[in-house]
Order: C-alpha cells, then sequence, then structure tokens
C-alpha cells in the first residue's frame, strides 16, 4: 500500500545567514523526495541568489500559492516575502529580520495545509527591530497557536533536553523559576517523550539550578523550595522524574545515558553540555504545539553565509525528524485511541477459557 507523504513546510530564514544555502544544497538530492513534500516560504529573490551562488542552473522549484497546491516530486516554493531586501552574505540587517519573520508569518498563515514546519535559523536581534516582543521560534509559534504549555526540547539520538526558561538574561533566571512552572514544563516533556518519541514510561532528571544543586541549602534554596516540590508532585502521580541533580557531574559522569530527557533550569546550562554531544545532529523541537515544529541546533552562522560550506547535517536531521515525529505522533493515537477500561484489562488477563 502507498504511504501518503506528508507537507513538510520550510521558512528560509535570515537571507543573510546560511538558511537559504542549506536548503538548496538539501534539496538538491532527489532522494529527499520519497520521504515528503516540501514546502518553502522564502523569497523568490533569495532563492535565485543562493542558487546563482551554489552554481545550481536547474529551475529546482514549483511555484504555487499556498501548500494545498504542492505536488511531489519536487520544491514548492510560496512567496513568503516580496522585499527588495540587498542580500549581504555574513551581514545582520533590520531589513534582513524583517524578511525572515515574514517568511515565518507566511508559514504560519498556512499551517493548516502543512503536516509540520522546519524552520531554518534567524537572527533574534535584526527581527526584534520590527517584531520588539520577538525572543526566538519557540516562544513566537507557541504564541501563534495560542499555547500556553510548551517546552523548548533540543533532542538527539544520543540525548535531549529541555529547558525551563529559555532566552532570559542569567540575572531573571531565578525570579522566573515557580514549583508549578516546572510542573508544566515536565508534564509537557513526559507527554511529548510518549506521544512524539514512543517512550512509553519516560524517564526524566532535573537539574538543580546553584552549584552542587545547591548543597542542601548552603549555595541557595531554590532546590528545596521550589524545585524539589515539583518533583515530588509529579513522582508521587506515578511519573518516573527524579533529581535534582548537580549539573555538571550530572553530565560530566555520563549519568544522562540512564534518563530519556533531562529538563534544565536555564538555557546554557541545558545546551551547553548538548551541543558538546550533538552540536552536528542536534534538532531543536517545540515540544507541546499542535504543529509538529523542528529546526537545526544552530544559528545563522554569519561567518559561513555565502562560501557554501556550512554543514548541512542538523537541518537535514530537523526534516527527516518532523517526519518522524509525526509519524510517532500517529501511531500513538492509533495505539491509545480505545484503550479498554483498567477493570477489563484484569478480566482479560486472568479470563480462563474451558
Amino acid at each position: 500500500m502507498e504511504t501518503k507523504l506528508l507537507k513538510i513546510g520550510i521558512t528560509q530564514g535570515d537571507p543573510n545567514g546560511v538558511g537559504m544555502e542549506l536548503i538548496l544544497r538539501i534539496f538538491e538530492d532527489e532522494n529527499i523526495y520519497k520521504y515528503c513534500i516540501p514546502v518553502l516560504y522564502a523569497s523568490p529573490k533569495t532563492f535565485t541568489f543562493y542558487k546563482k551562488m551554489l552554481q545550481m542552473e536547474q529551475p529546482m522549484y514549483n511555484l504555487v500559492r499556498s501548500a494545498e497546491q504542492a505536488l511531489p516530486g519536487k520544491l514548492n516554493l510560496v512567496v513568503g516575502s516580496e522585499s527588495t531586501h540587498e542580500i549581504q552574505a555574513g551581514i545582520p540587517s533590520e531589513s534582513a529580520g524583517k524578511e525572515a519573520l515574514n517568511c515565518l508569518n507566511a508559514a504560519l498563515a498556512d499551517a493548516k495545509n502543512l503536516d509540520a514546519l522546519v524552520t531554518a535559523p534567524l537572527d533574534k536581534s535584526t527581527v526584534a527591530k520590527s517584531e520588539p516582543t520577538f525572543t526566538g521560534h519557540t516562544g513566537f509559534i507557541a504564541s501563534f497557536f495560542k499555547v500556553a504549555n510548551y517546552a523548548m526540547f533540543l533532542e538527539s539520538e544520543e540525548i535531549k533536553v529541555a529547558l525551563v526558561t529559555e532566552h532570559l538574561p542569567i540575572s531573571d533566571v531565578s525570579k522566573n523559576l515557580t514549583t508549578d512552572k516546572i510542573i508544566q514544563k515536565l508534564e509537557v516533556v513526559h507527554h511529548s517523550l510518549r506521544e512524539d518519541f514512543n517512550r512509553i514510561k519516560p524517564r526524566i532528571a532535573v537539574l538543580g539550578l546553584n552549584p552542587h544543586a545547591g548543597d542542601n541549602g548552603l549555595l541557595g534554596k531554590e532546590e528545596t523550595e521550589v524545585i524539589q516540590p515539583a518533583i515530588k508532585k509529579l513522582f508521587d502521580q506515578g511519573k518516573l522524574i527524579y533529581g535534582p541533580y548537580s549539573a555538571d557531574s550530572f553530565f560530566g559522569s555520563g549519568q544522562y545515558a540512564a534518563f530519556d530527557a533531562v529538563l534544565a533550569m536555564y538555557h546554557d546550562q541545558g545546551l551547553i553540555p548538548f551541543k558538546s554531544l550533538a552540536f552536528y545532529d542536534g534538532v531543536n523541537f517545540t515540544a507541546g504545539l499542535p504543529l509538529v515544529r523542528t529546526s537545526p541546533d544552530h544559528g545563522t552562522a554569519y561567518s559561513l553565509a555565502g562560501k557554501g560550506t556550512a554543514e548541512a547535517l542538523s537541518m537535514r536531521t530537523a526534516i527527516y525528524e518532523a517526519i518522524r515525529i509525526v509519524k510517532n505522533r500517529k501511531q500513538f493515537s492509533e495505539d491509545f485511541e480505545n484503550p479498554l477500561p483498567y477493570s477489563d484489562l484484569r478480566r482479560e488477563r486472568f479470563r480462563i477459557d474451558f
């Protein structure tokens, strides 16, 4: 039986970054069309600029109004921006940020026709010049879908790390940690591990905030007053959640390998070890959204932009991972669609046929 190909939306990202050249190099390989119907939201000018830079002669795309018209076997291009931005590879600019935001908004407006969305990197600081509240893809997309409980979730085969706080100054982290917020993040991650990654009884480790996880209150009280109560509440509900662990020894000793995911309190606490272990094949996934959204785990890489040498593995992995998560969700839904009540399960287990 022929499997229906998924429609995967892809945003171009910052036109002065590496996003478009990575996308073009990935979809030059015809093998990827066996697994999805790609829909690229981009500026035709930016697309053409990088196609010429990479010396790709073939048209490579099918121009469509929306993902609804997308055809298999080719890269479908939706005009996400008609910007006249002058492309200067490697140089941040306000006009580049605006073009990246326009393409993201075009993809979100077309979300009903997509099975998943993969976002190429943009520059938060340049986007914020036209959208002052913008602090990153994760919160912006969650806000579009009106989702309050979500999690920034970095994942690879080796390690998965979610964050309680995301793009905050270090000085603001402690005052933004609450027991309720940690519980919400843990519940999102727990559900995502089951639905998106086939971990039916997941084990989650929680990191402390302070050095040595507070050293029993000597180096800070967040562990005892904020983090531990969240862990206990969910553990008492039967969820396998442990901690808080001292971050340095937790990663240094390889203890993370015993868990399906790790919840870090702030950005660098989780992302430094994650990127040390999985920089080239890591994927940034937003857990808790109705639409699967992934991205590479790197930024615009201005220093490499326009050279055609940036590593495409993380972007390629983000596309394949989006496909896999959509299929996992479908399988999870089918498997748990009509579960037997607990009493019926007991009768089935102990039934004796004569």
